[in-house]
């Protein structure tokens, strides 16, 4: 695997969270202008004299309401974006750690920010036998490195000290501030899409009821004919944007994060045998939050039942037994 330094690593990350930046909103204008077209075109009525230029309806009707949709959604983001260290917190039961609650996990995480160089970061516990870890947070102020009970209990100094120094190797690689961008956007597609589908349900089982009673059954159609297209459009859009986020938030992360631990402890072995104890055990998902699970130093995923057709497409994280046969080849 080629090197690459850690200002490096930064810097490509910092543009991928730039690159969705931009690209999250122009698909949101080609949402909204493809909605605006399909409305227009079915409000053309052929036995009028005037026919307005869909196009022209569409673009007008779009400037119309970007300014709208721009306004939710930048208000969206903007909460999202600073609450995520709550959210998280709340999503997974992680509490602040202190030194005096648990010295042997402070004074490594102290050690290691102060062999790299780097701030130090929050530190909390999730009280879980299971096995894992993950950073999070967007700056030196939200910066935080969580671990369970149950990985403490189990894993050695020179183990732990691996799998902390895997996750300061996320902070210093500015990976968690991509993965929050990542998770808010594909959290907004997620809420929109879903919408989406009830409104569809509702119309399909109220637009008709209503349609019968009314004897209008071509008005109730093109109403389910609309929202059905509405619908299969925000899937489309929310399903290939999450690949592409996952895509722009390459599972090499992790392999730079492996190598960046096993550097700051000293010793690849012990981060490979501690991810070994962890697959053994890991922490599942909070239940609806998958996107939360993302952080996790090991991610069980549905395709891994899949190993080579549909795990590396849809995994976030590259395959365990992968990550130490590389490990021990340090």
């Amino acid at each position: 695997m080629q090197y690459v330094g850690i200002r490096t690593q930064q810097v490509r990350n910092n543009t991928r969270s730039l690159l969705l930046l931009c690209l999250f909103p122009i698909i949101i204008c080609v949402l909204v202008w493809i909605f605006c077209y399909v409305m227009a075109q079915l409000g053309t009525d052929s036995n009028s004299l005037y026919q307005p230029d869909p196009l022209f309806a569409a673009n007008d009707n779009t400037m119309m309401a970007l300014p709208w949709v721009a306004i939710i959604v930048v208000a969206w983001f903007f909460v999202a974006y600073m609450t995520n260290t709550s959210m998280v917190r709340s999503a997974t039961g992680a509490r602040s750690l202190e030194r005096r609650e648990n010295p042997r996990v402070y004074n490594i995480v102290e050690n290691l920010t102060m062999t790299c160089g780097m701030p130090m970061p929050k530190i909390n516990v999730i009280d879980s036998p299971e096995l894992n870890a993950f950073a999070s947070g967007i700056d030196d102020a939200s910066y935080t490195v969580t671990v369970t009970t149950g990985l403490c209990d189990l894993l050695d100094d020179e183990e732990l000290a691996g799998v902390i120094g895997h996750e300061l190797t996320h902070i210093r690689n500015r990976d968690t501030r991509l993965l929050i961008v990542s998770i808010v956007f594909v959290g907004i597609m997620s809420t929109v899409m879903t919408l989406a589908w009830r409104l569809c349900w509702n119309t399909l089982v109220y637009g008709n009821n209503r349609s019968r009673r009314s004897n209008n059954e071509k008005g109730g159609g093109v109403a389910i004919v609309v929202v059905l297209a509405v619908a299969a459009v925000l899937a489309a859009v929310g399903y290939v944007f999450t690949l592409l986020t996952r895509f722009a938030i390459s599972r090499k992360r992790e392999f730079m994060a492996d190598a960046g631990g096993a550097e700051l402890c000293g010793n690849p072995l012990a981060l490979a045998s501690a991810l070994r104890k962890i697959s053994a055990n890991p922490l599942p998902a909070p239940e609806g939050r998958d996107d939360v699970a993302q952080l996790y130093i090991i991610h069980s995923s549905f395709a891994e039942g899949f190993k080579g057709l549909f795990s590396n497409m849809f995994s976030t994280h590259p395959d365990t037994e992968e990550r130490i046969r590389i490990l021990e080849q340090f």
